[in-house]
C-alpha cells in the first residue's frame, strides 16, 4: 500500500466558462490531517468535488485510493462532510445515524454497532435521543461527522466544518480530527482560518485556483521566514504578485 491517499496530476476545471483549476498537482498523505487552506473562492470545494469524483474535469488525472476518482469501489471507503450539517431536523440524534447506516447497507447487529461506534467517537452519548432540531451547531456538525463515520472510511474529506462554531467547539472538532488520523484515517479538511493550520499535518495553501504551497507549517514558516501560517500565505501571495508584474513587464 503506498503512502498517498490521494494523487491529482495535471488538473483542469473550467465552470461557467472560467478556468477554476489550471494544471493543478497535489499529493494527499494517507494517516496524516491535511488542511486545505485559502480564501473563498480560490477553489478548494471545486478541488474537492473532483477528489470525490462528482465534479466534471476538462483534463488532468485524480487518483483516490489507487483508484480513479469517483470509481464505484470507492464508495465505501470515502466519506464527505459538507459545509452545512447533512442531519433531519424531526429525527433523533440515533434515528439520523440509525437512517444513514441502512442506507450504507448495514443491517442487524452490525448497524447497531457502527451506530454506537460512531455517537462514542463524536461524543454525543448523551444526547442520542435528542431531535436535531433541538441541537446546538456544534452538536449537529458532530451529528453529520458521525454519519461520514459509519462506514468505517479510510479518506475522510470534510469541507469548512468548523465554519461559523465558536473557538472552543472549533478546538474539540479538531482533537477529533487528529484521533481519527491516529487511527489511520486520511483527513483532507479545508478551511478559510488561517490559525487551523497549526492542528494540521500538512498544509496545501491555495489561492486563485493555484498551490501556493505544499509544506508542513514549521517548514513554511522556516521558508517564508514569518511567525504563523496567515503571514506566510501573504508573503506567498504577495510573491506570486510580485513574480507576475515582473513577468507583465
Amino acid at each position: 500500500m503506498g503512502v498517498a491517499a490521494v494523487e491529482v496530476a495535471e488538473l483542469r476545471v473550467a465552470r461557467g466558462g472560467r478556468v477554476v483549476l489550471d494544471g493543478l498537482d497535489l499529493t494527499v498523505r494517507r494517516g496524516a490531517v491535511t488542511g486545505l487552506l485559502g480564501p473563498s473562492g480560490s477553489g478548494k470545494t471545486t478541488l474537492m468535488r473532483a477528489i470525490l469524483g462528482v465534479q466534471v474535469v476538462a483534463s488532468g488525472r485524480v487518483t483516490v485510493l489507487g483508484e480513479a476518482a469517483g470509481s464505484p469501489s470507492l464508495r465505501s471507503r470515502v466519506a464527505y462532510v459538507t459545509q452545512a450539517p447533512s442531519v433531519y431536523d424531526d429525527l433523533t440524534v440515533e434515528e439520523n445515524l440509525r437512517y444513514f447506516a441502512r442506507v450504507l447497507g448495514l443491517r442487524g447487529s452490525k448497524r447497531t454497532e457502527a451506530v454506537d461506534a460512531a455517537v462514542e467517537r463524536v461524543e454525543l452519548g448523551d444526547e442520542r435521543g435528542r431531535l436535531a432540531r433541538n441541537l446546538s451547531g456544534g452538536e449537529r456538525s458532530r451529528v453529520s461527522l458521525a454519519t461520514a463515520l459509519l462506514g468505517d472510511p479510510e479518506l475522510l474529506v470534510l469541507d469548512e466544518p468548523t465554519v461559523g462554531l465558536d473557538p472552543v467547539l472549533r478546538a474539540s472538532l479538531w482533537t477529533l480530527f487528529g484521533a481519527l488520523a491516529a487511527d489511520g484515517v486520511t483527513l483532507l479538511v479545508s478551511s478559510h482560518v488561517m490559525d487551523e493550520a497549526e492542528r494540521c499535518d500538512r498544509l496545501v495553501l491555495m489561492r486563485d485556483g493555484q498551490i501556493l504551497a505544499d509544506d508542513r507549517l514549521p517548514d513554511l514558516l522556516a521558508r517564508t521566514g514569518t511567525s504563523s501560517a496567515e503571514h506566510a500565505f501573504l508573503s506567498l501571495v504577495g510573491g506570486a504578485e510580485g513574480g507576475a508584474e515582473g513577468g507583465a513587464r
